[in-house]
C-alpha cells in the first residue's frame, strides 16, 4: 500500500489537519455545557459561557497591547480563577504562560523574568512584595497587570506597582475575538523552571501537542468520568498543575479554588462541593489524615486523589484508603508534564490484605497511554535492567509528552536526551510485572561501607512508627563508614518518641547497617509542592 503513503492527493489539508491544543477544550465545553459551573472560589460561582468569555477577553486585551506568538506572560499567582483563566488566555495569543512559584525568594524570580524574558506578568495583590523586591534585583521590567478578589488578605489589598487592574484590563477585550489557533502544535504553550536546588532553574519549554495529550491521558489513566468536581490542592504553577486546567475544562467539570491548603477547609470544600478528584504530594495527605477530628466532615462520594512526589510511606497509603479516599499512585517529572506514569489498580488486588495492597500501591507503575516509552536503563550502556525487582537503573521516557528541551541551555537540553531517551535522575527497579518502583534519586542514594543505603527504604520504615508524621533521610559523613543514613523526623501532634526508640524500632526492621545513626527532631524543609528539600538537610548534616 506504498500508494497511500505516497499519493500527493492525500497530503495534509486545513480539512484534515489541524495542530493539536487543548485550548479548544475550552469553546466545546462553553458551546456544549454554557450554563454548567465551570469554577467556584468562595461565593462565586461562574459558568462555562463566562469562563470562555473572559479568557477570550484576556487574550485580545494582552494582543492589543503587543503579546503574540513567542512572548512570555509570567504569572505569579495562587489558586485563585484568574490563575485559571491565564492557562486559556495567554495562549489563546500564541503567546507562552510563565507560571512562578509563588514561594521562591526575590532573586530566582528575578532571574526567572530575565531568562525568560517575560513582557508582562499577572500578580495577585498579595504577591506584590515579592515582585517588588525582585524587581530590585533586575533591570527586567514587564507590564504588571494586578489581582483582587474578596479572598485577597486585607493587609494586601491597596498593594501596587503602579500596574493594571486584571478586571479593567478583562473590560478591553472583545469576546468575539477569532484568536488564533497555534502556528505548530509544536509551538511553546508554557515555560515551567524546575526547582533549582542545585544552581539557577532551568526552564523547562512544553508545546501545545504535549499538553493536549497530557490532558487527555489524565483522564485515561485516572478514569475521570464526565462532570468531576476537582479541589485545587495542587499549585497551577506546579507543572500548570499536571495539565488539570485543560483535563477538567476537557470534561466540563467545576473548579474549586483554595487559596492555600488547609486541613479544614480542605474537609469542608470536599463536603460542601461533592468533590470528587484532587491531586497532591503525600504531605497534603498527611494534613487531611492530620486534621483534628472536629474539623473533619462526612463526605457523600469517595475523592480519587491523584498522589505524587516522593513516594507515599505505605502507612500514608494504608489510612487514606482506610478514611474513604481512592488513592491513584502517579510519577513524573516537570520535564514530562507532570504525571506520565500511573500505577495501574488490578481488582483481584483488592481482595489481598491491607498491607499487600499499599506495599503494591507504592510502586509507581507503568507509562501513561499518552507516553510511548517507559524504561529502567543502565546509564552507561543503555540496556534495560532485569526485571528481578533488585537491579538498580535509572528511570528512562520518550515520547510525545516530554518537553521540547531547557530554554537557552543547549548543554543541559542534549544532556538530559542522551542516547535518545529522556534521563529522568530517579533510580528505580523493574518488578518481575513490568511495574518499575522508583529507589531514589540518584544524588540521595547513600553509600555506607561500600553498600547502597536506599534513603526511601529506611524512611517508608520509619513512617510506620506511629509517632512520626514526617521523615527524611540523607547521609551524614562518617570518618568509618564514608556515610551513615540520618533521620530527620516531623512527630504527630500530642504523640512522642525518642532517637533511640526510632533507632531501635527501624533496626527490627531492616539490615542494620541501614537504620539511621542518627535522629534529629526537627520541621523538614519543604517546597511549596510537598517536595522535601533534601539539599538544605545534607547541608545541615555536612555543617555538622
Amino acid at each position: 500500500m506504498a500508494a497511500a503513503n505516497d499519493d500527493p492527493a492525500l497530503a495534509r489539508n486545513p480539512a484534515n489537519f489541524r495542530p493539536l491544543t487543548p485550548l479548544l477544550f475550552l469553546e466545546r465545553s462553553a458551546a456544549v455545557f454554557p450554563d454548567r459551573i465551570a469554577v467556584t472560589h468562595g461565593a462565586l460561582r461562574r459558568s462555562y459561557r463566562a469562563l470562555r468569555d473572559r479568557c477570550v477577553q484576556l487574550a485580545h486585551a494582552l494582543a492589543q497591547r503587543g503579546i503574540g506568538r513567542g512572548d512570555a506572560v509570567a504569572a505569579l499567582l495562587p489558586n485563585v480563577p484568574s490563575m485559571l483563566e491565564v492557562h486559556f488566555g495567554v495562549p489563546m495569543t500564541q503567546g507562552v504562560l510563565n507560571t512562578i512559584n509563588t514561594r521562591l525568594d526575590a532573586g530566582t524570580i528575578a532571574y526567572i523574568l530575565e531568562h525568560g524574558e517575560a513582557k508582562a506578568i499577572i500578580v495577585e495583590r498579595e504577591f506584590i512584595p515579592l515582585l517588588r523586591a525582585a524587581f530590585a534585583q533586575t533591570a527586567a521590567r514587564p507590564l504588571v497587570i494586578d489581582v483582587v478578589d474578596d479572598t485577597t488578605p486585607e493587609a494586601a489589598r491597596d498593594e501596587t506597582l503602579g500596574g493594571i487592574d486584571y478586571e479593567g484590563l478583562l473590560t478591553e477585550g472583545d469576546p468575539g475575538f477569532a484568536w488564533p489557533m497555534p502556528a505548530d502544535e509544536w509551538d511553546a504553550i508554557s515555560l515551567n523552571y524546575t526547582s533549582g536546588t542545585t544552581g539557577r532553574p532551568k526552564g523547562v519549554v512544553y508545546h501545545h501537542r504535549g499538553a493536549q495529550l497530557l490532558a487527555v491521558g489524565n483522564v485515561l489513566s485516572a478514569s475521570i468520568p464526565r462532570h468531576p468536581v476537582y479541589l485545587w490542592t495542587l499549585p497551577m504553577f506546579h507543572c500548570n498543575g499536571w495539565c488539570f486546567p485543560w483535563t477538567i475544562t476537557a470534561l466540563a467539570g467545576t473548579h474549586v479554588c483554595l487559596r492555600a491548603v488547609r486541613g479544614a477547609e480542605m474537609w469542608r470544600l470536599m463536603a460542601e462541593e461533592r468533590v470528587s478528584h484532587m491531586c497532591g504530594a503525600p504531605i497534603v495527605m498527611a494534613t487531611l489524615l492530620n486534621t483534628p477530628e472536629a474539623e473533619k466532615r462526612a463526605l457523600e462520594r469517595s475523592v480519587t486523589f491523584l498522589v505524587a512526589a516522593a513516594p507515599p510511606p505505605e502507612a500514608v497509603l494504608r489510612a487514606m484508603r482506610e478514611a474513604g479516599f481512592e488513592v491513584c499512585h502517579v510519577y513524573g517529572l516537570t520535564e514530562v508534564y507532570g504525571p506520565s506514569v500511573v500505577n495501574e489498580w488490578h481488582e483481584e488486588w483488592n481482595a489481598r490484605p491491607m498491607a499487600e495492597q499499599a506495599a503494591l500501591m507504592a510502586r509507581q507503575g507503568v507509562r501513561y497511554l499518552a507516553l510511548e516509552g517507559l524504561a529502567v536503563m543502565d546509564p552507561a550502556t543503555m540496556a534495560p535492567v532485569p526485571a528481578d525487582g533488585t537491579t538498580l537503573g535509572e528511570v528512562m521516557m520518550r515520547g510525545n509528552v516530554v518537553m521540547k528541551g531547557y530554554l537557552k541551555d543547549p548543554p543541559a537540553t542534549a544532556k538530559a536526551f542522551a542516547g535518545g531517551w529522556f534521563h529522568t535522575g530517579d533510580l528505580a527497579v523493574t518488578q518481575p510485572d513490568g511495574y518499575i518502583q522508583l529507589k531514589d534519586r540518584s544524588k540521595d542514594i547513600i553509600i555506607s561501607g561500600g553498600e547502597n543505603i536506599s534513603s526511601i527504604e529506611v524512611e517508608d520504615v520509619l513512617y510506620a512508627h506511629p509517632a512520626v508524621a514526617a521523615v527524611a533521610v540523607v547521609a551524614k559523613p562518617d570518618e568509618t563508614w564514608g556515610e551513615t543514613p540520618c533521620a530527620f523526623v516531623e512527630l504527630k501532634p500530642g504523640m512522642s518518641a525518642t532517637e533511640a526508640e526510632l533507632i531501635a524500632f527501624a533496626r527490627e526492621r531492616l539490615a542494620h547497617f541501614k537504620a539511621p545513626r542518627a535522629v534529629v527532631f526537627a520541621e523538614i524543609p519543604k517546597t511549596s509542592t510537598g517536595k522535601i528539600q533534601k539539599h538544605l538537610l545534607r547541608a545541615r548534616v555536612q555543617a555538622s
